[in-house]
């Protein structure tokens, strides 16, 4: 499972997490909640290692992961669906997928024909280029590239900004298929807690940089989760 334990983010003077902690477990998905500006892209960042942390402890299958390169982590198992998408709008569809093969080894890189049953609107636009994609397609390609590399810890950075609902329910039942595979560890950003609640095994409330309120699935209280989102 991922451990982020106390962790504390600056940017320059300026602290953007204090004392965080969150967990993510292998068949669950863990969210994190909060309005904009709170800190939930500084943890994310944190994790993935684009941004170094301060103070606190991140472990992954029990290593410590804090001092590692992006790229090591991930090899080791970590991927990341950026707000935004990032895709390559200049490469076509088929070779933004194929960006996923940099940290496998030569014998897995291939595209798992799995992830043309999750989208299959990709599986017709292969020689199209990224930035020919509608939104919600340039979604379903990002996330479909972060599951070329096989990963065991899935970051997810607000899935359903600016996506149209049919969209944003075909990306809920993939993440409800993978969390049912049992083999992936999920960690989802959101601000949509109706999307947001239909997945969670594990929720997290931010607040100025810290986690206000947190629990799971069984202790989900609503109406003040919503509160402290509208605050």
């Amino acid at each position: 499972m991922l451990n982020v334990e106390k962790i504390d983010l600056h940017y320059g003077a300026a602290q953007a997490l204090r004392g965080v902690s969150i967990e993510a477990h292998f068949g669950q998905v863990s969210c994190v909640l909060g309005r904009n500006g709170v800190g939930k892209s500084s943890l994310l960042r944190a994790v993935v290692g684009q941004q170094p942390i301060s103070g606190g402890a991140i472990t992954f299958d029990g290593k410590r992961i804090d001092a590692m390169a992006p790229a090591a982590r991930a090899r080791a198992g970590i991927a990341y669906v950026p707000q935004g998408r990032e895709i390559f709008a200049m490469l076509t569809v088929q070779e933004n997928l194929e960006t996923g093969f940099a940290p496998l080894p030569r014998k897995d890189r291939s595209i798992p024909s799995e992830l043309f049953d999750l989208f299959p609107i990709l599986k017709t636009m292969l020689s199209r280029r990224g930035g020919d994609l509608s939104g919600g397609q340039q979604q379903q390609l990002a996330i479909a590239r972060a599951l070329v590399t096989r990963p065991r810890l899935l970051v997810l950075d607000e899935p359903t900004e600016g996506i149209q609902p049919s969209i944003i329910k075909d990306i809920g039942r993939t993440i409800s298929y993978l969390r049912r595979r049992g083999d992936m560890a999920i960690l989802l950003v959101e601000q949509y807690f109706d999307f947001a609640k239909e997945l969670a095994d594990r929720w997290y409330v931010m607040e100025r940089g810290e986690v206000s309120l947190a629990g799971t699935r069984e202790t989900m209280d609503e109406t003040e989760i919503r509160r402290r989102m509208s605050i």
